[in-house]
């Protein structure tokens, strides 16, 4: 008997498995009986078989010269084991077995060679998949509600200097005579000031690493050495210029709750290979794979209020996310590069370098001379900062708006423009993209 139940929090499993076993067991009476069980515990239906733990090894048996008397699958409901095309991508992977699957829904095992039953399984499948999907835009819909009107914490781990409190009752009558109650952030006593002070150097132009740096130095406990019962799965040891960098890129510490910043997507994924743990011999999809990802800021749910006692200000904020850390020369003065960020690379997209040569800025892409050359045989890429200026300035629609250089690059980045460069037979070719990523 294969079984699954999506969630522990929410449905006890004992419970759903024993439901489950008995309409397997109603179904198959007269026919056999159920010689091993195999449930899934939080596992999505979403999901392929190959990445559900128990179904993984029910497959890994079904591969195995002795079964120990296994002959057929039964499931308790179709919907828990299967969803949206998976029972009929996996049917011949079972025919290749030699292995029938009985459910409920078809009082017996499924024929593929019956019209009827193929149809019934793509209906059931479809039923399955719209029931995730309804369930999902509900969830989602709610959730954006509640932090964009009422600033509520929706879980998680806290931010590094925040810490959970009690924030009264549950609103869901319900949960509160279960004794359920809600939380919000307030500063952590202890690790607050260090958000602070990040902050505030930052805001004097030093760079992530410097500060990282003199945190590690001075004896500051990283964030996961900070709250080790919530990071059982990092070492915490030490700081590293990508969790600064994640402390001055969250809004949060503006007081205002920010929820989807890393949305999940589910894209879809090819039967395993043998060393995977699957049966091999089949090419079929299984389901999707859920994936997160960084969201753009325009996907973001903004609360419309403060919910929650500040860090820093919001202009502090927005001045820290456009910063760029100058490296100073040999002689104590911080170069200064009007463009960074705004320059992308035409051959390859990748972000141009700032580079200082010849007492002048500039910027370049050197993945042609690190990796392989560019479509044009060009070793790498160097474009000059006044070059750059002069052409942007004979755009009328920039430089009537904006008379100085300094007003020019302001309205680049405000309205989140990229400037794509190439060099043909020596010369520089500039290309505004509209809307491109923040920064």
């Amino acid at each position: 008997m294969y079984g699954r139940v999506s969630t522990r929090e929410f449905q006890d499993p004992r419970t759903s498995l024993g439901w489950q076993r008995e309409s397997a067991q109603d179904l198959i009476q007269p026919h056999g009986r159920i010689v091993r069980e195999f449930f899934d515990v939080g596992c999505s239906r979403r999901l392929p078989w190959s990445h559900r733990p128990q179904a993984r090894q029910l497959l890994q048996k079904l591969d195995l010269p002795d079964r120990g008397g296994i002959d057929a699958i039964v499931v308790g409901e179709a919907e828990r084991a299967f969803c949206a095309g998976q029972l009929t991508a996996m049917i011949p992977l079972f025919a290749r077995l030699g292995i029938r699957v009985w459910l409920p829904e078809f009082d017996g095992p499924f024929d593929p060679d019956d019209t009827t039953h193929r149809v019934l399984a793509l209906q059931l499948g479809a039923q399955a998949r719209r029931e995730v999907l309804r369930t999902r835009f509900r969830t989602l819909a709610a959730m954006r509600s509640q932090v964009r009107e009422q600033g509520r914490y929706l879980g998680g781990r806290p931010p590094y200097g925040y810490c959970l409190v009690d924030d009264g009752e549950h609103p869901n009558k319900a949960h509160a005579r279960w004794g359920r109650r809600i939380q919000r952030l307030d500063p952590d006593p202890r690790t607050a000031g260090h958000v602070r002070w990040i902050f505030a150097e930052r805001l004097k132009s030093r760079s992530v690493a410097g500060i990282a740096r003199e945190l590690n130095e001075t004896g500051i406990a990283c964030p996961s050495g900070a709250d080790v019962n919530r990071n059982q799965h990092r070492h915490g040891d030490v700081w590293t210029e990508p969790t600064v960098a994640s402390i001055l890129a969250n809004p949060r510490y503006t007081g205002y709750q920010v929820w989807n910043r890393q949305p999940t997507d589910h894209t879809s994924v090819p039967a395993p290979a043998p060393s995977s743990g699957g049966p091999s011999g089949h090419e079929h999809e299984y389901g999707r794979l859920p994936i997160q990802r960084w969201g753009s800021a325009n996907d973001w749910v903004v609360s419309r209020v403060p919910s929650h006692p500040a860090l820093v200000s919001t202009e502090e904020f927005i001045a820290v996310q456009a910063i760029h850390a100058r490296r100073p020369d040999r002689h104590g003065n911080r170069r200064t590069y009007l463009l960074a960020s705004l320059l992308k690379c035409g051959l390859c997209g990748r972000r141009l370098d700032s580079h200082w040569v010849n007492n002048r800025p500039g910027y370049r892409c050197r993945h042609g001379r690190r990796t392989s050359t560019h479509s044009t045989g060009w070793p790498y890429l160097y474009v000059r900062e006044d070059e750059v200026l002069a052409l942007l300035q004979q755009d009328p629609d920039l430089s009537q708006a904006n008379p100085t250089e300094k007003a020019l690059v302001t309205a680049l980045r405000d309205h989140h423009v990229v400037i794509d460069c190439t060099v043909q037979d020596g010369r520089l070719s500039i290309a505004k993209t509209e809307n491109g990523p923040r920064f």
